[in-house]
């Protein structure tokens, strides 16, 4: 039951992935969630991360920004960015991870979603059958709400590294 939740693979930070690896592997497109998976919650775009949108598009990536934050919010960390977005994605929600593909022009077989929340960007990915990472937030000081969320979280990557265990 919990397997829904379970991610297609876990990474330290967003900046630790091997991008590159990716695109040999046929992925053309990647959204992201913004907080906490590339900058501090509510924090604009800072040098590692433009650095980054900047070596995607170079790599040959199609991105988008996928928020449920408002318009405002996303604006403002896209502003430097100069990428795709939709914000007040309603993850976990499939319509929208769908409408990120069109406006990337790619489909489910190339494209990966990056986010540091099960229960909303994992989940939402796994939902339409899309490949994910999770990633390990950014911030350790968090919303009450999401130190609840990230409790209940705990319990399901406790259950997920036990399953990996097995399977060795």
């Amino acid at each position: 039951m919990l397997q829904k939740f379970y991610p297609d693979a876990i990474c330290e930070s967003t900046y630790a992935i091997d991008f590159e690896k990716l695109y040999e592997e046929g992925i053309r497109g990647i959204l992201f969630d913004i907080d906490n998976t590339l900058v501090e919650h509510g924090a604009d775009a800072d040098a590692r991360s433009i650095a980054l949108f900047q070596r995607l598009k170079e790599i040959g990536f199609e991105t988008c920004l996928l928020s449920n934050n408002k318009e405002p919010r996303v604006l403002r960390f896209n502003q430097q960015i100069q990428t795709h977005y939709i914000y007040n994605a309603h993850k976990p929600g499939k319509k929208n991870y769908k409408r990120a593909m069109e406006k990337m022009g790619t489909e489910l077989s190339n494209t990966i979603f990056v986010g540091d929340q099960l229960f909303t960007d994992v989940y939402g990915a796994k939902r339409i059958g899309m490949r994910n990472i999770l990633v390990r937030p950014i911030a350790k000081h968090e919303e009450i709400q999401i130190v609840l969320k990230r409790y209940l979280e705990n319990i399901v990557l406790k259950q997920y590294e036990k399953g990996c265990r097995h399977e060795k």
